[in-house]
């Protein structure tokens, strides 16, 4: 079982130290692996007016100073362009494709190559077969991650097809991670503080675990409306262990 768990964007290093520490003690309790995830540009915002990050150069030299306090962290981060990935790669354990840009080819090939982890945000707007098609493009990579975040329903809307997530499970032979704070985004420029809606994510987590999810993305906070962006879908840090609780409580194990 693994939980990706982090702030949407690195703020600040005393922010991520955090979160990370919190996160770590709580998953390995519960004997979870922990994965910590930030990004350094939210190059995809809605406005041109949003808060993109600390930049890339600023978030690597944070990331190498949380792995001096924390020796064994993993780290994941999200990466948009192709020239990104041969930076991120001596900073990160795992490189992020998001949704958006998941059938980007040289993309995904660039992350493939490092021989990293390579974690693949399914978009909102394939079907769970069109997995196939992403995974045709990592050919020869050392180990890929999907990541569901939710189906487009309409304007603004995403929903949770736990039959799609299935699907996933039963039919390619990768590792399928449930990313249940995006899921309950209201997608659009509804701004953070409006765009979703955290009170939904303990239920998606204890369904997702119950039909046999091992692999969750969680998005946290220790105040998440004050996020620069996620925020209304984003758990409070304090809430994190009882959502973890669940997911270990209700989980159904698959190989039986």
């Amino acid at each position: 079982m693994k939980i990706i768990a982090g702030p949407c964007q690195h703020e600040s290093l005393k922010q991520s130290l955090e979160i990370a520490k919190h996160c770590e003690l709580v998953c390995k309790k519960y004997g979870i692996e922990y994965f910590f995830k930030a990004s350094f540009d939210k190059a995809n915002r809605t406005s041109s007016n949003g808060k993109r990050g600390l930049g890339l150069e600023q978030t690597m030299h944070d990331f190498d100073v949380l792995r001096s306090h924390m020796l064994d962290l993993n780290i994941v981060t999200d990466v948009h362009e192709a020239w990104q990935v041969e930076v991120v790669k001596d900073y990160v354990d795992v490189i992020q494709i998001p949704a958006f840009l998941c059938r980007q080819t040289d993309l995904i090939r660039a992350a493939v190559e490092t021989g990293k982890i390579v974690n693949i945000k399914k978009g909102q707007f394939l079907a769970p077969w069109d997995v196939a098609g992403i995974l045709s493009k990592t050919e020869g990579a050392n180990e890929v991650w999907i990541t569901e975040r939710g189906t487009s329903f309409g304007y603004n809307t995403l929903v949770v097809d736990f039959t799609g997530l299935q699907h996933i499970m039963d039919s390619f032979d990768v590792p399928l991670v449930f990313d249940a704070t995006h899921s309950v985004q209201k997608p659009g420029g509804m701004g953070s503080s409006s765009g979703g809606n955290r009170s939904y994510v303990p239920g998606l987590c204890r369904a997702a675990s119950a039909i046999g999810v091992s692999n969750f993305f969680l998005e946290v906070h220790p105040d998440p409306d004050s996020s620069p962006s996620d925020g209304a879908n984003m758990l409070y840090l304090d809430d994190f262990e009882e959502v973890v609780e669940q997911i270990v409580n209700f989980h159904y194990d698959r190989s039986k």
